[in-house]
């Protein structure tokens, strides 16, 4: 399967991200504008990185590598933050549910790096295990996936790109009532963002009338996330005589689709959301998923981002990006660390937590959507307004993003999602 492939490529994100900031920094040299401080030097940005380069979350690891690879190219060939070139000091992996020491030898390698930032994890769960650790360390730490309602606020050195599962949560399940649906089976792994994320789900379709039929919360049917046969509980989802099939895991989908498929579920009535909403061209018959339906945060990356996205990837990482999901937000993480260090004017981890919200616009400020033209405003003195590609609002008090897009997608017969609507929810 294509999935394998790409996770084989993890192996190589450091070294290639390494030469891809070697590369910009010999060709994009200082800006023009660049002050006598930012001249004299001090140490760059320095950044780690915490991913699944093993585990159930692999799949959503590419476009990811994506964004931060594009953003990076940007941004030093802009002349760096600070007149210096950002640097990827070390890659670590966060591993999954399964074997939890994985992300704490993860949390030793990024807070032993001497990074001032910490990119990761993706998994809710995994941050919610180490975010203490590497907070408590006096060190930034951000995702551009973690969806999970407990992070709001955790640490004051804590932020994401991602907007919490109450807006995805409100925004799937009223896809769902709008089908007319009235009657849900949830197959949820037993996962901090799973259980979170089916809670919202079901609250709000129970507030719009429906009737929650097999695994809803306090259950207790929700499956290992080790788990990798699913013949008992498809068919009990299938016994509930259920209209809609909500699934929240992430790649366990791959073992429960052709499941549900041979039980024969309508693929019309199951709903993913973004930790599974990814494409089954490898997984199971061509057109046997048509009509299935998905929630992803984030706005719908335009034609010219995945196009640089898709190109950096091929020349970086030597593979094909099937998925942009998080490639904005992960774009944006990097940029908004960058900008709140060059207006701050130092990198360390203080320094750029005490700018993050200015930089996105919590105190108003001139837009702008790219790090060129974002340190031009801040190099004339202004305040900015920082808007990328994932359209979020400014950072809230509790470090989330105030409002965000979650994008409905549909799959057609080539077992891929495509864009159908967005709908913009305040956190």
């Amino acid at each position: 399967m294509k999935m394998i492939s790409k996770r084989a490529t993890g192996a190589l994100a450091l070294a290639a991200t390494a030469a891809l900031v070697l590369s910009s920094c010999s060709s994009g040299g200082s800006s023009d504008g660049d002050s006598g401080e930012e001249a004299s030097g001090g140490d760059g940005l320095k950044i780690a990185t915490l991913l699944p380069h093993t585990g159930s979350l692999g799949f959503l690891m590419p476009p990811v590598q994506a964004g931060i690879a594009q953003a990076l190219e940007e941004i030093n060939a802009a002349g760096g933050v600070l007149g210096q070139p950002v640097e990827i000091v070390v890659d670590a992996n966060e591993g999954d549910g399964s074997d939890i020491t994985v992300v704490e030898k993860g949390a030793d390698e990024v807070i032993a790096s001497g990074a001032s930032f910490v990119l990761g994890a993706m998994s809710s769960s995994r941050t919610m295990h180490v975010v203490d650790k590497i907070t408590g360390e006096g060190i930034l730490m951000g995702s551009p996936s973690n969806t999970a309602t407990q992070l709001s606020g955790i640490s004051p050195n804590y932020f994401r790109t991602a907007p919490p599962d109450s807006v995805q949560g409100s925004a799937l399940a009223n896809q769902i009532l709008a089908d007319g649906k009235s009657s849900i089976a949830y197959l949820t792994f037993n996962d901090d963002y799973g259980t979170g994320l089916r809670d919202t789900i079901q609250s709000v379709t129970e507030a719009g009338g429906a009737t929650t039929v097999y695994g809803g919360k306090g259950e207790g049917n929700e499956f290992p996330v080790d788990q990798g046969t699913f013949s008992a509980e498809v068919s009990a989802a299938v016994a509930s005589g259920a209209d809609a099939v909500v699934v929240v895991t992430f790649d366990q989908i791959n073992a429960l689709l052709p499941e549900m498929l041979i039980q024969g579920i309508d693929p019309a009535n199951v709903y993913l959301v973004d930790g599974n909403a990814n494409s089954f061209a490898d997984v199971v018959d061509l057109g046997s998923v048509t009509g299935m339906q998905g929630s992803i945060p984030g706005a719908q990356a335009n034609d010219a981002f995945k196009k640089q996205l898709e190109g950096i990837y091929e020349v970086e990482f030597s593979g094909t990006l099937e998925s942009f999901t998080y490639g904005p937000e992960a774009y944006d993480l990097v940029n908004i660390v960058a900008l709140a260090a060059q207006k701050a004017g130092a990198t360390d981890s203080a320094s750029i937590q005490a700018e993050l919200a200015a930089v996105t616009g919590a105190n108003g400020g001139e837009e702008c959507n790219t790090f060129a033209d974002c340190k031009a405003l801040l190099d004339d003195g202004g305040d900015i307004r920082y808007v990328g590609m994932s359209g979020t609002g400014p950072l809230n008090s509790d470090n989330d993003p105030s409002t965000a897009w979650i994008g409905i997608y549909k799959y057609d017969d080539t077992n891929t999602p495509q864009f159908v609507s967005a709908v913009e929810g305040e956190v």
